[in-house]
């Protein structure tokens, strides 16, 4: 295909609004590339590279892609910058230089896969000079696409695409490319959740189609699997009653870290968002010391430890090992242990679908003793009052309070189903959800894109922190957060006071 004909798939998916349209053209948009470009064609309409994980970036600002453009076009940069302040588009303005440029490449032959690998270099490009040559090699591929595709190939690297859409609205594309509808939506979201990569999973399905792709899909070591995630229920009685027979074990207070493993090949650390943290965890680099397998997929927590107090650290301490610089020596200042307590695959073996018991007895066997691959106690059982001892004595312990799991539960992503539960200390000292929380909004910024003109972007929120609570700033700052996310993906009334 074409980059030009991208570019009009491009344009109608600016221009329109409606979510069942934009699925439509994205939908058509799918059926006519090949097999060898949908990946490529994902990405783009996405305004991405790559999927989260890989953390692939341009890096090029809007003061920089002022420098492309004007070389680009052979034109004075202080004339560019005078059209982008009318103008407040970079998109814009390389297109209205490119229809007037006698520079222009007339009936321009760019393909998707060209544009995109050429993209992929440009970000590709590190170390001495490396800014230089991005202005280059960027100018001159902008200098060879028609104005439309010109419009959107700046506005890629600078991250303002913006077409409002994401992921969900691709996978219900790809299903409206096979069937017309969504009706196959909700198998290539549950595969989705397995392979997060939806540029990876379009192409698999272009190849084999839904049915055989979703059947048969299966976590790959290397690719973050979307976590399993806790929810909440008032009483350990209404757990059981719920649940039925569960595990009860402990709840650290680190931070969320799926382990993959490829011997010889492959370490890597992602959070439950999917961050590529590898660099923070040097001690990753022994995992074949202490486990005699080729391929494993864990799901454990990363806690830190305090070396003068001889205890589990807090979750701003491990959080220091975050730190671009010097790693090494926070590791040595902060050592920690990974709370191992689930398994998704072994030795190419997809373990989600098996019961947690089956899960946790595979995991038992799976390590020799040592200090920094722990496999998390557990405790089984059908009694409330068991719950509700084991509670009182992890939070004497100085940790969280406990996770209760269904002893069958498969491993699912997300909160669906009463499958694990969390239960904390600040349920049971207040009676409600930690994650509720009384606030004063403090101010709030216009916002970009489509934001812009609803008005606003995001909000800065107070909250109080009576003694009562005895919260860290971490659960504050993370509950800010989470309050963030619920502003804005809520309707919002504002009334006089």
């Amino acid at each position: 295909m074409d980059f030009s004909e991208l570019a009009k798939y491009l344009e109608q998916l600016e221009s329109t609004s409606s979510r069942l349209e934009i699925t439509r053209i994205l939908s058509d948009l799918f059926k006519k590339s090949s097999v060898d470009e949908i990946d490529k064609t994902t990405y783009l309409v996405l305004g991405i590279l790559a999927p989260n994980y890989k953390s692939i970036v341009f890096n090029i600002a809007e003061k920089l892609m002022l420098e492309v453009i004007a070389k680009a076009y052979k034109t004075d940069r202080v004339k560019v910058l005078e059209i982008y302040k009318k103008e407040g588009d970079l998109g814009i303005v390389a297109a209205a230089l490119a229809a007037n440029s006698k520079f222009q490449i007339p009936n321009s032959k760019l393909k998707v896969t060209e544009v995109y690998n050429k993209l992929l270099l440009i970000a590709g490009d590190e170390g001495e000079g490396s800014v230089d040559r991005k202005i280059e090699k960027t100018a001159e591929l902008l200098s060879k696409a028609d104005p439309l595709s010109a419009r959107f190939l700046v506005r890629i690297p600078v991250g303002k695409l913006r077409l409002g859409f994401s992921d969900k609205t691709i996978i219900d594309a790809l299903s409206w490319m096979e069937t017309g509808g969504k009706s196959k939506s909700k198998y290539i979201a549950e595969a989705y959740n397995i392979l997060p990569d939806v540029g990876l999973l379009a192409k698999k399905i272009k190849e084999a189609g839904i049915d055989k792709t979703c059947k048969n899909v299966t976590p790959i070591v290397g690719i973050p699997v979307l976590p399993m995630l806790a929810q909440r229920l008032k009483s350990p009685s209404e757990m059981i009653d719920k649940m039925g027979e569960v595990f009860v074990e402990p709840k650290f207070d680190g931070l969320r870290v799926l382990i993959h493993y490829k011997k010889g090949k492959i370490t890597k650390a992602f959070t439950r968002n999917s961050n590529d943290v590898t660099d923070m965890f040097p001690e990753l680099l022994h995992l074949s010391e202490f486990m005699k397998y080729d391929e494993v997929i864990l799901d454990s927590e990363a806690v830190g430890m305090d070396p003068l107090m001889k205890r589990l650290a807090d979750f701003q301490t491990t959080m220091k090992r975050r730190r671009v610089h010097q790693i090494s020596l926070t590791a040595k200042a902060i050592p920690l242990q990974f709370q191992i307590f689930d398994v998704l695959y072994k030795d190419g073996k997809n373990l989600m679908n098996l019961p947690y018991g089956e899960r946790r007895n595979v995991l038992e066997q799976m390590f020799s003793k040592n200090n920094i691959f722990v496999v998390d106690e557990k405790i089984k059982t059908k009694d409330p009052e068991l719950i509700n001892s084991e509670y009182r004595k992890k939070i004497k312990e100085g940790l969280e309070g406990v996770i209760v799991k269904k002893a069958d539960a498969k491993y699912v992503s997300g909160r669906t189903g009463w499958r694990w539960v969390k239960m904390k200390q600040e349920e049971e000292s207040e009676g409600k959800l930690s994650d509720t929380v009384d606030c004063v909004v403090m101010g709030f910024t216009v916002g970009k894109g489509k934001r812009a003109s609803f008005g606003l972007g995001q909000f800065l929120v107070g909250i109080v922190n009576p003694p009562s609570r005895k919260a860290s700033a971490g659960t504050a700052g993370r509950t800010v957060s989470w309050l963030q996310s619920i502003l804005l993906s809520t309707p919002i009334t504002f009334a006089p006071c």
